[in-house]
């Protein structure tokens, strides 16, 4: 893997985005997989957030299961979790970006300080990375080299404990690490534990990561608390639980979060299947989205109280596939894009901002297990 110059892209795809006109395309879709099957890495497609179409730029190859992702503040360089191995053991990989072109090119791997790695993070100064290792049940801090490279663990946090389900809950499984807005409090769902683990967090200090006073929001037992996001007013937070189906809204005050609502992301008297996945905010803040797998195979979304912060159902829609493990909505609000992981498909859906609601455009991109959607704004030329 070392020394791999990833370029892909003019291989299999003849057509780079500096081949098209300026104003077709104005951000990159970077799409994080499991190469279990047939994907061959992170793949960097061309998005027009007007119109909605897009169009193969490059593909990263030689890195295992780069399943989640994250962006760099300086938006030149590209963060992966590779889950590895018979053991599940991890691994944090490091990646240059050429927004010129579209590519990615491969710097240095790290030991992710832990088994299973499931999610990536960097702080809001770009100097450390951040990971949550699943099926170890920790954490990790990473710091960035001058050159984009990753460092070996500054400190790996574990956590202890287990819940009432048997299977998913007979230890800890930390499933996201999310910083507050300020970037002073870094909170960690752990599934296998109904906490949500709250650190805060000193980049010059020894121990970068200190537990808070208090140093978790409970749940109730069962719950299996997966992803957070932060409103972009600072005043509120949403957890999405994976094994419940239900959304909490806090109250966020000085690094604590005051449960304010919880609500579910069923239909009345569902019998089947549950397995939340992914939550984000609308652009403007005025709608939450939150998907469901196995039976459902949805998008739920529920307009956001500008007062209260309280949510309200407003619909749902069918993802278009299998197991939507993650999507997110582009930076211009027009669109949400699915990532459908047993399906192999992301699908690509109109946004209304009167009404949150959403629709198929029948644009689709057919990627072998799809995880994790990023976007890069395109630098004009």
């Amino acid at each position: 893997m070392h020394g791999l110059l990833l370029t892909a892209g003019a291989m299999v795809f003849p057509l780079l985005l500096n081949a098209q006109t300026p104003t077709d395309f104005d951000q990159y879709l970077l799409i994080g997989t499991y190469t279990k099957k047939q994907s061959e890495g992170i793949y960097v497609y061309a998005f027009n957030s007007q119109t909605g179409a897009v169009k193969p730029v490059s593909i990263a190859t030689g890195v295992v299961n780069p399943s989640y992702l994250a962006i760099a503040p300086d938006k030149k360089h590209v963060y992966s979790v590779n889950e590895v191995g018979v053991e599940r053991t991890g691994g944090v990989s490091a990646f240059a970006f050429d927004n010129a072109t579209g590519q990615l090119q491969f710097l240095n791997k790290q030991p992710s300080g832990g088994e299973g790695p499931c999610y990536i993070n960097t702080d809001s100064a770009g100097t450390h990375v951040l990971v949550g290792n699943y099926a170890g049940g920790s954490l990790s801090v990473l710091p960035v080299q001058a050159d984009g490279k990753v460092g070996a663990p500054l400190q790996t946090v574990q956590h202890t404990g287990s819940s009432v389900d048997k299977n998913r809950q007979e230890k800890p499984h930390v499933h996201c690490v999310e910083f507050s807005r300020d970037n002073q409090y870094l909170y960690v769902p752990d599934l296998g534990i109904d906490k949500v683990g709250i650190y805060k967090y000193d980049p010059d200090s020894p121990l970068l990561l200190q537990e808070a006073n208090p140093s978790y929001a409970p749940l109730p037992p069962g719950s299996g608390p997966r992803h957070i996001t932060f409103h972009s007013n600072g005043k509120w937070a949403y957890l999405i639980h994976e094994l419940d189906g239900k959304v909490t809204a806090f109250k966020y005050d000085a690094g604590k979060l005051i449960p304010i609502q919880t609500i579910s992301t069923l239909p009345a008297n569902y019998k089947g299947k549950i397995s939340g996945a992914d939550i984000h905010i609308s652009p403007d803040g005025k709608f939450l989205y939150a998907s469901n797998r196995y039976d459902l195979n949805n998008i739920v979304y529920y307009s956001i109280d500008q007062r209260s912060g309280k949510l309200v159902w407003k619909g749902q829609q069918s993802s278009g596939g299998k197991a939507p493990r993650n999507f997110m909505i582009d930076p211009s609000g027009n669109f949400l894009l699915v990532a459908n992981q047993d399906s192999d498909n992301i699908v690509l859906f109109k946004r209304n901002p009167t009404t949150g609601a959403i629709k198929p455009t029948g644009e689709q991109i057919k990627i072998s297990m799809p995880v994790c959607l990023k976007m890069i704004a395109v630098e004009k030329q």
